[in-house]
């Protein structure tokens, strides 16, 4: 029998076929998280190192305004992706990477370098395993993944209340909770990919990555807060 015409055969190739497809989302959309990963960490370092060497001082009113453009390419990415350009979502995708390294150049300041790579090396390690498991459990993450929004916004707001209470305890208790929120977002984000990748052929191309982009911008922003969170745990008080 020709092998076109062999069950088996056929079905194999299929499997291989369904197989590469899935890789090409995956591999999109977690490109484009470590791309953004890279501009942060480079511009960050790039910024930081200036600033160390010429021991001036990082202008304040620079942060607020990156921090307010932040926000403001946040929302537009999540509110406007089913209209932009591909194209464009990439653009703002990596100039919120910019913008966020400019304001990651604080953590140079403030804590030592072998700090903030041992960190950046836990987090990597817990950012995986939860990525992982987020792509291949069969359980539904979303139920979990909406009521760690929900606790997000509550480490928010008391964070806000204590910058003017200045409790020591409040603030290593939300950075713990805070690592617990963005290990469960994790995995709810990861999961959220392995869908795009399994529902692939009922979208067009131009939806899958667009949803790719964002994808990649919730992952990238897991991994940062996570990072962040274990750094003012295992930071210590920086440097001296």
């Amino acid at each position: 029998m020709n092998s076109m015409y062999n069950p088996d055969t056929f079905a194999e190739h299929a499997a291989t076929d369904f197989t590469k497809s899935l890789n090409r989302v995956y591999n999109f959309t977690y490109g484009w998280m470590s791309v953004g990963l890279a501009i942060s960490g480079a511009i960050a370092w790039l910024i930081a190192n200036h600033y160390l060497t010429q021991k001036a001082t990082l202008p304040t009113g620079l942060f607020t305004i990156c921090t307010i453009a932040e926000l403001l390419l946040v929302f537009t990415l999540s509110a406007a992706i089913h209209k932009l350009p591909v194209i464009a979502a990439t653009l703002l995708f990596a100039l919120y990477s910019v913008l966020n390294g400019v304001t990651l150049s604080l953590i140079f300041l403030i804590y030592e370098l072998g700090t903030i790579q041992s960190v950046f090396f836990i987090t990597a390690g817990t950012f995986a395993g939860m990525a992982l498991f987020g792509s291949l459990t069969s359980a539904n993450l979303s139920g979990a993944g909406r009521i760690a929004i929900m606790a997000l916004w509550g480490v928010i707001l008391a964070s806000i209340v204590n910058i003017f209470v200045g409790s020591t305890g409040l603030h290593s208790l939300l950075s713990y909770v805070g690592v617990g929120i963005f290990i469960v977002l994790t995995a709810w984000d990861a999961q959220k990919v392995r869908l795009l990748a399994e529902q692939q052929y009922t979208l067009d191309q131009t939806t899958v990555q667009r949803l790719g982009i964002l994808c990649a911008l919730e992952l990238y922003l897991d991994f940062i807060n996570l990072f962040l969170f274990l750094l003012r745990i295992l930071g210590g008080k920086g440097r001296d």
